[in-house]
């Protein structure tokens, strides 16, 4: 992975445009039959632009994209012969920083429940108490931005976090960023707010080369005809960074997909994706780890 760009004192984020490259690599485990491969991919955008995007693959793949969300995905059924071998997928990206925006579509799609981001009464006296003498939507969702921060803690000890669960981050009150964007959004909605969640990678802007570790989520809500980007979980991990971080996604990261439960066809013995960010692999129906 490549990146250069130019960044800020302000924890090295990168405002305006970012250029990178992103190399993703999975390798395929020893397999007695044949599975399906489940891969989501990048695409263009308003704010993203894939300038080249290169599959290096030892079995026949496809591209399709769920009928919901639009994301785009690979399909791919490797056999045996495929046994540890690699696939490869090759970005070059320009990015930019994005900031409030208007958008086609009916935001009202966004208010709708998620399994695991129900519309619960449990949210109301929270969002309610939080957006008090406030009228516009606005002003009401940066209230809410405010509240998650104080309420929750980036935590990742125990159980239960990083599935995105609005209900255990209002209860446990600490997990990852889909925690906080969970409960978020959760908070959003309750007070008819629409509110939409997206996940990808951080590309770091202080080394031109290296490993990304892990991916990294975020969320929007909708107010004054426009979407709203916010990133608390940055914000808690950055207190310097909270005036940005409401209104901001900064140029050095890569959207992989957006929304949750995404319902592909084939679809998985598993169900829909909770979010999707990795490879899925499917065996006689049996999900199969990878490596990537």
């Amino acid at each position: 992975m490549l990146t250069t760009s130019l960044f800020t004192a302000e924890k090295k984020i990168v405002r305006g445009v970012d250029r990178f490259k992103l190399v993703y690599e999975l390798q395929l485990p020893k397999l007695e039959q044949k599975g399906t491969l489940w891969i989501p991919l990048a695409q263009t955008d308003a704010y993203q632009k894939l300038q080249s995007l290169t599959i290096e693959s030892p079995v026949p793949w496809r591209k399709t994209h769920d009928a919901k969300h639009h994301n785009e995905l690979l399909i791919l059924n490797p056999g045996p012969d495929e046994s540890g071998k690699r696939i490869t997928i090759r970005y070059q990206v320009e990015r930019t920083e994005k900031k409030p925006h208007t958008e086609v579509g009916d935001p009202k799609q966004y208010l709708k429940a998620d399994k695991l981001v129900p519309l619960s009464p449990r949210f109301i006296p929270f969002a309610s108490k939080a957006t008090e003498n406030l009228s516009d939507d606005f002003a009401r969702g940066k209230a809410l931005y405010h509240h998650v921060l104080g309420r929750m803690r980036y935590d990742k000890s125990g159980k239960g976090w990083g599935r995105g669960d609005a209900l255990y981050a209002c209860d446990a009150r600490t997990g990852n960023c889909t925690d906080f964007h969970a409960y978020f959004i959760a908070l959003c909605r309750a007070i008819n707010i629409p509110a939409r969640f997206a996940i990808g990678f951080t590309i770091p802007a202080d080394r031109d080369t290296g490993v990304i570790s892990g991916y990294h989520c975020w969320a929007e809500f909708h107010a004054d005809a426009k979407w709203v980007p916010v990133d608390i979980s940055e914000a808690d991990k950055h207190p310097e960074l909270t005036d940005y971080y409401f209104g901001h996604h900064p140029a050095n990261r890569l959207e992989v997909s957006r929304g949750r439960d995404i319902s592909t066809k084939p679809a998985p013995k598993s169900g829909p994706f909770n979010y999707f960010i990795g490879p899925h692999l499917e065996v006689a129906g049996k999900k199969v780890p990878l490596k990537s």
